[in-house]
């Protein structure tokens, strides 16, 4: 009975440590993909929610205060008031035991009521990442299938599209989770997956991503017919052959207009607001990452740290955690209550300093390999200098997972000397040729958009054209690259643009 009950405690106790890891995991994740400006406003709202959350207040060596020790009429140092309005918020809270975390009073900084805790900034602004994960948490799900969603959501690009073959993420995924799942298994999370809002999100194309926007709409002719242009007619309404669309699907004039206006307002990149944040203040925007570049070839970098504080837990939480547990065997309910609720602040204080650090470790490691692998560009400041790098490139140089890469690169800027760019700027796919030679599709596209340019306008280039004319520079691609590139870029079809 004995050793049954003590594997009960062990077993309870390896769930409730698994469960910590997980938040943990979820809690580093979060602040990984928040850019400096959103993470300072997370410590502020933090340290509102937590009273054992503090500045850290180191003192200069050989300082010198003023004593006030035999002076009890003295002023307070703006140092002591903040620790006695702490002290006082923690004895306010631990004589509020018995209520909701969330009815009891913390430090806020002069925030006295529940209404203006709610108008902080923090509350107003969440990340697009925030928003699926809030999805997520009410998605009735396994957890295998939440590792799954995770990963998924990790792979969306900046449009909100999965574009990766379910094929390689099933690989990855048992490469680095041990995860072994099918194509099915994935699938069917991804159906789950692309429920969620905005429509369209984690479609594996743009023609499912504009059926899935369609999926959603109310039953009637219109969604009919909208559902069949895109299905059966794709290719026209690709190339904007509204007269022929209209034909085919046998409409008069005014229902081509009404379909056609329908069309054109869905939404090709529902994705579109994933390197932004979702609130009601536009954010200045602020390089996370300052990189240096010497005249000698020499390229350094910082984190911008910019306006975050350091953090500590607060003293008189600690000695207060002390003091409980150097009297733990002779403790009244109250005191014990106080014990648990003092452990908890403490722990959750500890928590989110350590995933601070984490956040700038995941990103110095981050950057530094990005820089590696993009040496001459930081050098030149020659586009056409960038190698081709996805994300699983740099994951594997620094040994994180992909989706922790893809945090990362979401809503960060660089600052160099050739000017400041998004991190995703640096991130661009690879075209092999025949040959096995690997090519940068930023070099075809900055090669294409040249010839465009340079076209005479009263007889634009064909996609044909192009792409000979592309293979004489050295970059042999097939027409329908050069048509896909094209669309990419927004750039019309030859007929449109005289």
């Amino acid at each position: 009975m004995a050793q049954g009950q003590i594997q009960e405690q062990r077993l309870t106790e390896e769930q409730r440590l698994a469960q910590s890891i997980s938040q943990q995991k979820l809690l580093q994740a979060q602040l990984t993909e928040l850019p400096i400006t959103q993470l300072v406003e997370r410590i502020n709202t933090e340290m509102d929610d937590n009273p054992a959350l503090e500045f850290s207040a180191e003192e200069p060596e050989f300082s010198e205060a003023p004593d006030y020790s035999d002076n009890p009429e003295s002023p307070d140092t703006p140092d002591t008031y903040e620790q006695e309005e702490r002290q006082s918020a923690l004895d306010d809270a631990l004589q509020s035991l018995g209520r909701d975390d969330e009815d009891l009073p913390v430090y806020q900084g002069g925030m006295s009521s529940q209404e203006e805790r709610e108008e902080m900034v923090y509350g107003q602004s969440i990340s697009f990442y925030d928003q699926l994960q809030e999805q997520v948490s009410m998605a009735n799900l396994t957890e295998q299938q939440r590792d799954i969603m995770e990963y998924l959501i990790g792979s969306l690009d900046d449009d909100g599209m999965l574009r990766k073959p379910l094929q390689n993420i099933s690989d990855e995924l048992a490469i680095y989770h041990n995860i072994d799942v099918s194509e099915q298994e994935i699938e069917q999370v991804l159906l789950v997956l692309q429920d969620f809002d905005p429509a369209g999100i984690g479609a594996r194309s743009l023609q499912e991503c504009l059926l899935l926007q369609v999926k959603r709409r109310e039953p009637s002719t219109l969604k009919t017919l909208m559902t069949k242009a895109l299905e059966n007619y794709y290719e026209l309404f690709t190339k904007k052959h509204w007269t022929r669309l209209q034909q085919v699907l046998q409409l008069n004039k005014t229902q081509g207009e009404v379909l056609i206006r329908e069309l054109r307002k869905l939404n090709p990149k529902p994705g579109a607001a994933m390197s932004e944040v979702v609130g009601h203040n536009i954010q200045q925007i602020t390089p996370d990452f300052i990189v240096d570049t010497q005249d000698d070839g020499t390229v350094n970098f910082t984190l911008n740290n910019g306006d975050v504080p350091e953090l500590q837990v607060s003293p008189s939480f600690t000695e207060t955690l002390q003091e409980y547990q150097t009297n733990k065997d002779n403790m009244s309910r109250q005191m014990k209550e106080a014990l648990l609720y003092t452990r908890k602040k403490v722990s959750a204080a500890q928590s989110f300093i350590e995933a601070i650090k984490a956040r700038q470790h995941t990103l110095s490691v981050t950057m530094q390999a990005i820089i590696r692998w993009q040496r001459r560009f930081f050098e030149e400041g020659d586009e056409a200098a960038l190698r081709p790098m996805i994300l699983k490139d740099i994951a594997e140089k620094t040994g994180l997972d992909i989706s922790t890469i893809s945090r990362v690169s979401n809503s960060k800027y660089v600052q160099t000397r050739w000017g400041t760019f998004p991190l995703r700027f640096f991130f661009n796919d690879a075209y092999i040729t025949a040959e096995g030679e690997e090519l940068s599709t930023r070099k075809i596209k900055a090669a294409l958009r040249e010839l465009i340019d340079g076209e005479d306008k009263q007889q634009p280039l064909s996609d044909e054209t192009l792409c000979q004319l592309l293979a004489q520079q050295g970059y042999p691609i097939a027409r329908r690259t050069v048509a896909k590139y094209r669309e990419q870029m927004g750039i019309p079809i030859a007929r449109l643009r005289k």
